[in-house]
């Protein structure tokens, strides 16, 4: 290891890890930001698969950080997180029950860092059976649209029951059949398509069976951060009709459809099918999810009923999703970073008061 000029340390990973005076590590909170000089730097430590570091942590991104006071230094799983640091900000994206309970007891330990995001609320995302149950139980309707979920199943076990299942439910054919568990793996996010009660034989539980509802092969992907909020469109799996449904057969199997390089964007799209949900409506969509599932980093993939201009559908949730393809992310994160700080802040100013 060696010392920089600037008084920052450079382990052997290159990760910088920040030594400051004494008297400056008591708080960050006597800055003001876009004002006047930040007296320390923020520090943010993260957590993060070696996928999320290199999608995330991008050059752009560390960059105009660093210009506005935040560095992101690694945190090293292997030594106890309590003597590392010292952070303002925890983040990270890690499975595991170990990693969970370390991260609450330091939570508890430190309520004066902010842990993104609580690692039980998490869980929520990671089971497709309770995903969506916060977005179903909100009943989201007014004049800007209605929000809801495609009617689903849950299967956990034992293929030739399906069927049986699926009547006894209610659910129309083509359904959509997608893994229980959402733990970010490429394995995790594959779709398969069944036409036909045969074709539900050869799916694979634990597995989660959606209605497929026609949108017109266009999903938008609402990236929330804190309180903003970013909407790209993707293509997706392209609309089945009567026809179709009477004249296919089996089961056909899909990727991960909502990548980057499926943006539709800039597509020559149907205006009926690529305008954006109303504003107002993502809006409120979003607080209320914030507020139901705990979490401040998550995105929505969300489908409008084709012939429709007012009937949406969420379809997936997913937690610290790939933000490196969200566009200006590196200014929409710092952003937010800065504004967890000054929240911190005035919450002990208020401490203090009393």
């Amino acid at each position: 290891m060696k010392l920089t000029d600037d008084n920052e340390e450079v382990t052997m990973n290159g990760t910088r890890e920040v030594e400051t005076a004494e008297e400056e590590i008591s708080s960050p909170c006597s800055l003001v930001i876009e004002a006047f000089p930040v007296k320390r730097s923020i520090i943010v430590g993260y957590a993060l698969t070696s996928k999320k570091i290199k999608s995330f942590l991008q050059p752009k991104l560390e960059g105009l950080a660093r210009n506005k006071g935040i560095l992101f230094v690694a945190i090293d799983q292997n030594r106890p997180l309590s003597e590392q640091g010292p952070f303002d900000i925890v983040l990270h994206k890690q499975i595991g029950k170990e990693w969970r309970r370390i991260l609450e007891e330091f939570r508890l330990a430190h309520p004066d860092v902010t842990v993104l995001d609580p690692p039980d609320a998490i869980l929520h995302l990671r089971n497709r059976q309770s995903m969506l149950q916060c977005v179903a139980d909100m009943n989201l309707s007014d004049s800007y649209g209605r929000v809801g979920v495609p009617k689903q199943l849950v299967i956990k076990r034992d293929a030739s029951s399906i069927p049986e299942a699926v009547n006894k439910a209610g659910l129309r054919l083509p359904l959509v059949a997608k893994p229980l568990v959402a733990d970010g793996s490429a394995k995790s996010h594959e779709l398969s398509l069944a036409y036909d009660q045969h074709a539900l034989l050869k799916l694979e539980p634990p597995l989660v069976l959606q209605e497929f509802v026609n949108h017109g092969g266009v999903l938008f992907k609402v990236y929330i951060v804190g309180e903003a909020i970013r909407v790209v469109r993707r293509f997706s799996l392209p609309d089945v009709s009567r026809r179709e449904l009477s004249e296919a057969a089996g089961v056909f199997r899909f990727p991960r459809v909502s990548c980057a390089a499926a943006s539709a964007d800039d597509a020559d799209l149907d205006p009926n099918i690529a305008e954006l949900p109303p504003r107002p409506l993502l809006e409120r969509l979003a607080k209320e999810l914030r507020r139901g599932l705990g979490l401040r980093l998550f995105n929505l993939d969300i489908i409008r009923e084709h012939g429709t201009r007012d009937r949406f559908y969420v379809i997936d949730i997913n937690y610290f999703p790939g933000y490196g393809k969200m566009p200006e992310y590196e200014h929409v994160f710092t952003d937010f970073l800065l504004s967890v700080v000054q929240s911190q802040c005035k919450k002990r100013a208020l401490v203090d008061q009393y």
